[in-house]
């Protein structure tokens, strides 16, 4: 984690404490464990759980998996990417915006622009989680390297968010749990794919990819599709089984 010498830097630092003790547990395999109350309304009526999901250890990625509700994909109907409130607010109030929060975040050996308060990322390193690449990021040819909505948002959507007051949306498309730095081209063959039609290429990622997933449709409530439900089942079977640490 960062640490700043400014006042918007250790806003900043403050700002991830929550996260990192989520994605501290995603660090060491599958398993994770939502964080107690930091769950929000949303979702439907659980229909019934696929037979292929097989019951993990409490905590475990597993575990939430099989709590989630499971229903068909809603309409896309209203669906507007401003819905979600303006891209990359300073929701966190620390004088940089989200997407630069996460490139320093993620990024390694980044530079910033002058006078910007060490905001304003210009270049780093990625070491990407989806194709087990290495990538320069430059803000010259930012496209390179993306920031991506792990649950998308039209996935969310779909999924529950559309009940959301705009508050929580905004909550939603800017909380550092659901965000990625990752390769760009990845990121657009994406799109707004699940997990049922979508993992990373990077199969060693796979298993952290998809408990993260699965930590931010239980922290929000969504609720998945069968198939996503079976393809997220398929994927924990073959990871570590032992819940990871939560602090």
């Amino acid at each position: 984690m960062r640490r700043r010498a400014t006042g918007r830097g250790t806003g900043r630092a403050a700002a991830w404490v929550a996260a990192a003790v989520v994605l501290g547990g995603l660090a060491t395999g599958c398993d994770i464990a939502a964080e107690p109350g930091s769950q929000s309304p949303g979702g439907g009526p659980a229909g019934p759980a696929p037979a292929m999901v097989a019951p993990g250890p409490p905590g475990s990625a597993r575990a939430l998996l099989a709590e989630l509700p499971v229903r068909g994909r809603a309409a896309k109907t209203g669906y507007d990417r401003a819905e979600f409130g303006s891209a990359w607010a300073d929701s966190d109030h620390n004088g940089c915006d989200t997407r630069d929060d996460v490139l320093a975040r993620d990024l390694a050996g980044e530079t910033f622009r002058p006078g910007t308060h060490r905001c304003v990322v210009l270049t780093g390193r990625l070491a990407d989680p989806y194709t087990g690449q290495a990538i320069a990021f430059s803000k010259a040819q930012a496209s390179a390297v993306q920031v991506d909505h792990v649950v998308a948002l039209s996935d969310a959507w779909q999924k529950g968010a559309a009940r959301w007051p705009d508050s929580l949306r905004q909550q939603f498309a800017n909380d550092p749990l659901n965000l990625l730095a990752v390769d760009g081209p990845a990121n657009q063959a994406k799109g707004d794919g699940d997990a049922a039609t979508w993992l990373p290429p990077a199969k060693s990622y796979r298993c952290r990819y998809v408990a993260r997933q699965v930590a931010v449709k239980a922290k929000y409530r969504l609720w998945v599709t069968p198939a996503e439900r079976d393809a997220m089942a398929r994927v924990l079977a073959r990871c570590p089984a032992e819940p990871a640490p939560v602090s």
